[in-house]
């Protein structure tokens, strides 16, 4: 049990990152999801930045995971040994039983999900607890005016999940949620290669082709030429089994990531279909937002306006939108409860 100060806490429990949001400092903490453990003395090693760099590459008595999938706990006890210690480095010196936890989760999820999120925070210690969508969260992140009776669009992109809202008076009036996001944008790039260049890489290093070089459209120089991005990859030859470098452009990731454009694309589409008619002419004028760190994909925007004639900005702090907006919507409880649709989960001690 840790024994908190009385601050306000946002958390953006994603599964790709993990971010922490305190009431009087802001974002305190960026990690990746991942923890390592040692199989035999169930001691955790590491968490975050130094569990990534494990991943792929540890010995057989070291497991590394991603306790978290599809934007919801695959493994109970692993992301609570990992949230426990991201708590104490955002909270190092802190010691009262007093706090108020906003937590961001996928708009799609159930509400024995929910109630495990519930849990796992109570169970750190943690009086009142509420459970907040993520496109809302993120649609407040990103300074949204989300109370107005003028329709507004956000688009979260997280590691695990798409979350698609149509936001009006301080409630969701349309939504889609589509585990199928940042990961699965890698697991494409990773299939790519082995397709086209016989070359196996690792997640990690497809993480960094999408950062570093993906795109959703091509570029095009004042010439009409195609204006394309390089960088060296380096994997496993599946022919002969050695180590091999090869060339990988823009392009490449371009048709990698293709499909996964259009189902993003097609999921925008359905939400605004099932829009009532007045909230789409506010979206006619008001645009569509992207957040999450799939939302900073290059060109996404420009071709999500191109398939739906809509207006697309990409929030200026997309990467850590739904943890700002965890954080901001406990400045009003009352207004929070509302966003939450519930009442707070508060453990009585």
């Amino acid at each position: 049990m840790f024994f908190f100060s009385s601050k306000d806490m946002g958390i953006d429990l994603g599964t790709a990152n993990t971010l922490i949001y305190l009431s009087d400092k802001g974002i305190v903490l960026s990690e990746p999801s991942v923890i390592a453990k040692d199989n035999v003395t169930k001691e955790v090693i590491a968490v975050g930045k130094e569990a990534k760099e494990m991943l792929g590459k540890a010995p057989a008595n070291i497991s590394v995971v991603r306790p978290l999938q599809d934007g919801v706990i695959s493994d109970f006890d692993m992301t609570a040994d990992m949230l426990r210690i991201f708590i104490m480095r955002a909270m190092p010196n802190a010691r009262r039983v007093n706090l108020r936890v906003v937590v961001g989760v996928p708009s799609g999820v159930t509400e024995v999900e929910k109630r495990a999120v519930e849990d796992l925070v109570h169970q750190l210690g943690a009086k009142e607890v509420y459970i907040l969508d993520e496109p809302m969260a993120a649609a407040i992140g990103a300074d949204i005016p989300v109370d107005e009776p003028t329709g507004h669009m956000i688009v979260d992109i997280g590691g695990g999940t798409c979350d698609i809202a149509v936001i009006a008076i301080g409630g969701i009036v349309a939504s889609t949620s589509l585990r199928y996001a940042g990961d699965k944008f890698n697991d494409a790039i990773i299939q790519y290669m082995r397709k086209t260049f016989n070359l196996l890489i690792g997640e990690q290093t497809a993480e960094e082709i999408k950062v570093n070089i993906g795109c959703a459209l091509l570029n095009y120089d004042k010439d009409g030429n195609e204006d394309l991005q390089y960088m060296d990859v380096r994997g496993r030859d599946l022919v002969t089994g050695l180590p091999k470098v090869v060339p990988v452009s823009s392009k490449d990731t371009y048709f990698a990531l293709e499909e996964s454009v259009d189902m993003v694309v097609e999921a925008i589409k359905a939400t605004l279909e099932k829009t009532a008619p007045e909230i789409a002419a506010d979206i006619a004028v008001t645009g569509l937002m992207l957040s999450g760190g799939g939302g900073m994909l290059k060109n996404l925007d420009k071709i999500i306006a191109e398939k739906t004639n809509i207006r697309v900005d990409v929030a200026e702090n997309a990467f850590e939108a739904v943890a700002l907006g965890t954080g901001k919507s406990l400045a009003n409880i009352d207004k929070l409860k509302r966003y939450a649709n519930s009442k707070a989960s508060i453990k009585y001690r």
